[in-house]
Protein backbone atom coordinates (compact mmCIF):
# COMPACT_ATOMS: atom_id res chain seq x y z
CA UNK A 1 0.00 0.00 0.00
CA UNK A 2 1.51 3.20 -1.17
CA UNK A 3 1.13 6.06 1.65
CA UNK A 4 5.09 7.01 1.89
CA UNK A 5 6.60 9.40 -0.03
CA UNK A 6 8.20 8.95 -3.94
CA UNK A 7 5.62 6.11 -4.37
CA UNK A 8 7.47 4.03 -1.43
CA UNK A 9 5.31 1.97 1.14
CA UNK A 10 4.69 3.92 4.35
CA UNK A 11 7.31 1.99 6.03
CA UNK A 12 10.09 2.59 3.57
CA UNK A 13 11.97 5.96 2.95
CA UNK A 14 12.01 8.25 -0.11
CA UNK A 15 15.10 5.52 -1.58
CA UNK A 16 13.20 2.54 -0.59
CA UNK A 17 15.61 2.13 2.58
CA UNK A 18 13.89 0.37 5.38
CA UNK A 19 13.28 2.92 8.50
CA UNK A 20 14.78 0.65 11.30
CA UNK A 21 15.01 1.60 14.44
CA UNK A 22 19.09 1.90 15.67
CA UNK A 23 20.31 -1.56 16.56
CA UNK A 24 17.78 -3.63 14.81
CA UNK A 25 19.80 -5.79 12.47
CA UNK A 26 16.77 -8.14 10.84
CA UNK A 27 14.08 -6.30 8.79
CA UNK A 28 10.48 -5.41 8.82
CA UNK A 29 9.80 -8.65 6.81
CA UNK A 30 11.49 -10.88 9.23
CA UNK A 31 9.87 -9.60 12.16
CA UNK A 32 6.62 -9.66 10.99
CA UNK A 33 7.09 -13.14 9.24
CA UNK A 34 6.98 -14.04 13.40
CA UNK A 35 4.13 -12.25 13.68
CA UNK A 36 2.60 -14.60 10.46
CA UNK A 37 3.83 -17.65 12.45
CA UNK A 38 1.90 -16.94 15.88
CA UNK A 39 -1.06 -16.02 13.96
CA UNK A 40 -1.04 -19.49 11.95
CA UNK A 41 -0.34 -20.83 15.79
CA UNK A 42 -3.56 -19.48 17.13
CA UNK A 43 -5.63 -20.48 13.76
CA UNK A 44 -4.10 -24.38 14.61
CA UNK A 45 -5.26 -23.90 18.28
CA UNK A 46 -8.93 -22.63 17.26
CA UNK A 47 -8.01 -18.96 17.71
CA UNK A 48 -8.96 -16.09 15.09
CA UNK A 49 -5.84 -15.11 12.50
CA UNK A 50 -3.95 -12.42 14.31
CA UNK A 51 -0.26 -12.63 15.28
CA UNK A 52 1.67 -9.73 16.90
CA UNK A 53 5.59 -9.86 18.31
CA UNK A 54 7.16 -7.25 19.94
CA UNK A 55 11.31 -6.16 19.21
CA UNK A 56 13.55 -4.85 21.49
CA UNK A 57 17.12 -4.20 19.38
CA UNK A 58 17.45 -7.08 17.11
CA UNK A 59 16.08 -9.46 19.79
CA UNK A 60 12.22 -10.67 19.87
CA UNK A 61 10.92 -10.14 23.18
CA UNK A 62 7.14 -10.99 23.39
CA UNK A 63 4.66 -13.00 21.07
CA UNK A 64 1.24 -13.57 21.36
CA UNK A 65 -1.40 -14.71 19.00
CA UNK A 66 -5.86 -14.03 19.35
CA UNK A 67 -7.00 -16.03 22.76
CA UNK A 68 -10.32 -14.68 22.42
CA UNK A 69 -12.33 -17.81 22.32
CA UNK A 70 -9.59 -19.58 24.18
CA UNK A 71 -9.92 -17.49 26.99
CA UNK A 72 -13.51 -16.80 26.45
CA UNK A 73 -12.30 -12.85 26.68
CA UNK A 74 -13.03 -10.03 23.83
CA UNK A 75 -10.34 -8.46 24.37
CA UNK A 76 -7.49 -11.19 24.28
CA UNK A 77 -6.34 -9.57 20.73
CA UNK A 78 -3.15 -10.98 19.92
CA UNK A 79 -1.92 -7.34 20.76
CA UNK A 80 -3.19 -7.35 24.24
CA UNK A 81 -1.72 -10.96 24.58
CA UNK A 82 1.50 -10.23 23.14
CA UNK A 83 1.73 -6.95 25.43
CA UNK A 84 0.79 -9.07 28.64
CA UNK A 85 3.47 -11.71 27.63
CA UNK A 86 6.25 -9.14 26.56
CA UNK A 87 5.35 -6.88 30.05
CA UNK A 88 5.79 -10.36 32.26
CA UNK A 89 8.99 -11.31 30.70
CA UNK A 90 10.57 -7.38 31.13
CA UNK A 91 9.00 -7.41 34.31
CA UNK A 92 7.71 -3.71 33.20
CA UNK A 93 4.42 -2.18 31.63
CA UNK A 94 6.64 0.58 29.91
CA UNK A 95 7.68 -1.05 26.68
CA UNK A 96 9.75 1.97 25.31
CA UNK A 97 12.53 1.48 23.52
CA UNK A 98 10.17 -1.45 21.99
CA UNK A 99 8.21 -2.15 19.04
CA UNK A 100 5.61 -4.38 17.73
CA UNK A 101 4.76 -6.41 14.30
CA UNK A 102 1.07 -7.08 13.80
CA UNK A 103 -0.70 -9.01 11.23
CA UNK A 104 -3.38 -7.08 10.86
CA UNK A 105 -3.83 -2.66 11.57
CA UNK A 106 -5.15 -2.78 15.58
CA UNK A 107 -8.68 -1.73 16.19
CA UNK A 108 -9.22 0.69 18.93
CA UNK A 109 -8.66 -0.93 21.72
CA UNK A 110 -5.26 -2.55 20.59
CA UNK A 111 -3.93 0.92 19.38
CA UNK A 112 -4.91 1.95 23.11
CA UNK A 113 -3.32 -0.64 24.60
CA UNK A 114 -0.09 -0.42 22.54
CA UNK A 115 -0.28 3.65 22.81
CA UNK A 116 -0.49 2.95 27.14
CA UNK A 117 2.48 0.29 27.07
CA UNK A 118 4.66 3.38 25.15
CA UNK A 119 5.83 1.14 22.40
CA UNK A 120 7.45 3.38 20.19
CA UNK A 121 6.48 1.98 16.73
CA UNK A 122 3.80 -0.39 15.74
CA UNK A 123 4.22 -2.17 11.95
CA UNK A 124 1.62 -3.87 10.99
CA UNK A 125 0.38 -6.09 7.83
CA UNK A 126 -3.59 -6.66 6.32
CA UNK A 127 -5.77 -3.61 6.67
CA UNK A 128 -9.40 -3.15 8.84
CA UNK A 129 -10.90 -2.92 6.10
CA UNK A 130 -9.04 -6.88 5.16
CA UNK A 131 -10.61 -8.39 8.66
CA UNK A 132 -14.23 -6.37 8.00
CA UNK A 133 -14.47 -7.93 4.59
CA UNK A 134 -13.35 -11.58 6.74
CA UNK A 135 -16.61 -11.19 8.76
CA UNK A 136 -14.64 -9.66 11.87
CA UNK A 137 -17.19 -6.87 13.49
CA UNK A 138 -14.21 -3.80 13.33
CA UNK A 139 -14.30 -0.54 14.28
CA UNK A 140 -13.44 0.98 10.95
CA UNK A 141 -10.95 3.78 12.45
CA UNK A 142 -7.40 4.51 11.04
CA UNK A 143 -4.96 3.83 13.97
CA UNK A 144 -3.41 6.81 12.48
CA UNK A 145 -6.55 8.75 13.18
CA UNK A 146 -6.64 7.47 16.71
CA UNK A 147 -3.14 8.53 17.15
CA UNK A 148 -3.23 11.98 15.92
CA UNK A 149 -6.35 12.90 17.66
CA UNK A 150 -5.41 11.10 20.93
CA UNK A 151 -1.92 13.19 20.67
CA UNK A 152 -0.40 9.87 20.68
CA UNK A 153 3.92 9.46 20.36
CA UNK A 154 3.70 5.95 18.80
CA UNK A 155 3.80 6.19 15.23
CA UNK A 156 2.21 3.33 13.21
CA UNK A 157 3.58 1.59 9.73
CA UNK A 158 1.20 0.18 7.27
CA UNK A 159 1.63 -2.44 4.55
CA UNK A 160 4.50 -4.87 6.11
CA UNK A 161 4.17 -7.93 4.08
CA UNK A 162 0.35 -6.84 3.48
CA UNK A 163 -0.85 -10.00 1.32
CA UNK A 164 0.64 -12.46 3.01
CA UNK A 165 -0.99 -11.23 6.20
CA UNK A 166 -4.40 -10.54 4.59
CA UNK A 167 -3.64 -14.25 2.95
CA UNK A 168 -4.29 -15.64 6.82
CA UNK A 169 -8.14 -14.87 6.93
CA UNK A 170 -8.07 -17.65 3.63
CA UNK A 171 -6.26 -19.82 5.97
CA UNK A 172 -8.35 -19.23 8.68
CA UNK A 173 -11.22 -19.90 7.10
CA UNK A 174 -9.83 -23.15 5.92
CA UNK A 175 -9.44 -24.26 8.94
CA UNK A 176 -13.12 -23.56 9.91
CA UNK A 177 -12.51 -24.03 13.96
CA UNK A 178 -13.83 -20.82 15.09
CA UNK A 179 -15.79 -17.82 14.10
CA UNK A 180 -15.76 -14.35 13.84
CA UNK A 181 -16.71 -11.76 16.74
Amino acid sequence: MDGGRCGEPAWRGCRGALLIPSGMAQSHEHWMRLAIEQARKGIHSGQSPFGAVVVRGDALVGSGHNEVWHRTDPTAHAEVVCIQNTARALRTIDLGGCVMYTTTEPCPMCASAIHWSRLDAVYFGASIADADNAGFHELSVPIEEIYTKGGSTTRAFRGVLAKECAALFAEWRAAAKCGTY
